[in-house]
């Protein structure tokens, strides 16, 4: 049993009292004034009420007609200002990544400038953020996780897996020279520690099993939680540390960071990035989405083929 008039009927009258015409409702709603007229009086014979009454010449709204369509034109404004919104999304050229901090500032913003260079057009927001997003209640575009948060994600693709290797700075090495691989575990260490529900890097008590050692901590660890600033604190001299190779590539390139050892271990679970549906249908979203993708199938071609093997130093040359 219908509780209202149909829609069609109101939304001739709400035009009607908004434009204050028959013919101006007629020719924004693409009718005829007669088609107006006609749905006008269906919403009063379904009312029991007179909307409209002529005065002279001038047709106009009843105090019953001002009351209803006080009520009618605030929901047609909101139908208004959400296709209005709608619009304004699809067509903003602003693009927002959300990205864990440590891979936003180390390995996704280094690059982000060689994309805008070839999109001039386009603004990309970046966010470091640890918490996962949540399209559709926030305004983000893109998010970049790691590891089993990917199930909280309907659109996502595997980026890559990480590797980390011990790196230290030049002068560190310099100040404590090594002999071999277990030497390390002597000088002072650098701990990352992410939160609890991310799977965590390598542990230096890993790496030593990886060589047949057993890890004592002697020295002391000093703990990040994130990785960026562990790899900031060995560049400053304040110890080993295990550095991520897709945050370390271009401080191990420049000599800012040195690997004595090549002696890798790969993080447990992969990066991943995933994303809002609509973030395609904004200008240069789908082709974020395909750098993104490509530079970190890049990454994955260089590390996968057993570091151990080939050399840390001559994969990031």
């Amino acid at each position: 049993m219908r509780t209202s008039p149909p829609l069609r009927a109101i939304q001739a009258f709400e035009a009607f009292g908004r434009l204050g015409s028959v013919t101006g409702a007629a020719y924004e709603l693409g009718v005829s004034p007669g088609a107006v007229s006609q749905q006008i009086r269906k919403t009063e014979e379904f009312l029991g009420v007179q909307l409209l009454e002529r005065r002279g010449r001038i047709l106009t709204l009843t105090s019953w007609g001002r009351l209803y369509h006080s009520a009618v034109s605030e929901g047609f404004d909101r139908i208004r200002g959400a296709g209005e919104l709608l619009e304004r999304a699809r067509t903003e050229s602003a693009l927002t990544v959300s990205c864990l901090p440590s891979l936003a500032s180390k390995w996704l913003a280094p690059q982000l400038f060689d994309w805008q260079a070839h999109h001039l057009g386009a603004t990309v927001r970046l966010i470091g953020a640890e918490a996962e997003a949540r399209f559709g209640d926030e305004q983000l575009d893109f998010r970049i996780s790691y590891g089993a948060k990917n199930r909280g994600y309907d659109h996502y693709v595997e980026l890559f897996t990480d590797w980390v290797v011990p790196a230290c700075s030049p002068a560190l090495l310099e100040r404590l020279p090594l002999r071999k691989p277990v030497d390390i575990l002597e000088r002072p260490l650098l701990a990352i520690e992410w939160a609890r529900e991310h799977r965590s890097p390598p542990t230096w008590s890993e790496w030593a099993a990886s060589i047949g050692a057993k890890y004592r901590k002697t020295s002391g660890e000093v703990a990040f939680s994130l990785s960026s600033a562990a790899i900031d604190a060995a560049i400053n001299g304040r110890g080993f540390v295990l550095a991520q190779l897709s945050m370390a590539k271009d401080d191990i390139t420049s000599g800012r960071l040195v690997v004595p050892f090549d002696v890798p271990l790969r993080l447990p679970d992969p990066y991943f990035l995933a994303w809002d549906r609509s973030a395609l249908q904004k200008p240069h979203g789908a082709e974020l989405r395909a750098w993104i993708v490509s530079i970190a199938n890049r990454q994955e071609a260089e590390y996968s083929d057993s570091p151990r093997s080939e050399g840390v130093g001559a994969s990031l040359g």
